[in-house]
């Protein structure tokens, strides 16, 4: 697998460049102020539908969780935007055992409660515009590896121009009261339920 890599003047460097970026080309962004539970790690479920997901992510980790952040990215994208492993993120080389490894390193990382991972469940890019998100079975393997001390947070993004030049981005955030019994469909169900109310919360927004 491809693992993080550490060196803090490029984390530093690129830790800024997300900030200006994202204050640069968006004209606000907005996310709920929650509170984080103490002495866990945290995982936030994402939906993803642009190049700017991870970065939106990170921006509001720095502002709302202040965790070690880390992102499961595909191959490509590890390779293609090589300073991304200096940000945390980790990706599987091959399928198959190497897919196992490293979901179970992750399962690993979100057993230090200063760690957050950050985790697309489609595995995919899909339009802003879909009515449901998929959830692939990796996400609960990685759960599974895991000591199961876990805040779970959905975290469901959408980004509107209205009368404004530059976009805005609107993220909405809910802590997940675990259940004692985790399955797929249910973790499935309950971040569908929060999309939707955050899909209803965004249609009421006017200018």
């Amino acid at each position: 697998m491809y693992y993080p890599r550490k060196n803090v003047i490029i984390y530093k460097f690129f830790s800024w460049y997300i900030q200006f970026i994202v204050d640069k080309h968006f004209a606000a962004v907005n996310f709920d102020n929650i509170e984080p539970k103490k002495d866990s790690s945290v995982l936030v479920l994402a939906n993803h539908f642009s190049w700017w997901d991870g970065f939106l992510i990170f921006y509001i980790n720095k502002k709302v969780f202040k965790k070690q952040f880390h992102v499961l990215v595909n191959a490509e994208n590890y390779r293609k935007l090589s300073f991304l492993k200096y940000l945390g993120a980790f990706a599987a080389k091959h399928s198959g055992k190497d897919v196992l490894e490293t979901l179970n390193y992750a399962g690993n990382l979100l057993d230090n409660p200063d760690n957050l991972v950050l985790v697309f469940p489609q595995g995919k890019l899909h339009s802003n515009h879909l009515k449901n998100i998929t959830f692939e079975k990796g996400v609960m393997q990685m759960i599974n590896a895991s000591q199961k001390r876990i805040n779970i947070v959905f975290a469901a993004t959408f980004i509107d121009y209205f009368s404004k030049r530059k976009a805005s981005a609107y993220t909405y955030l809910q802590n997940w009261e675990n259940e004692e019994y985790i399955s797929l469909q249910l973790l499935k169900s309950a971040y569908n339920k929060h999309y939707d109310n955050s899909v209803v919360k965004q249609t009421q927004i006017t200018e």
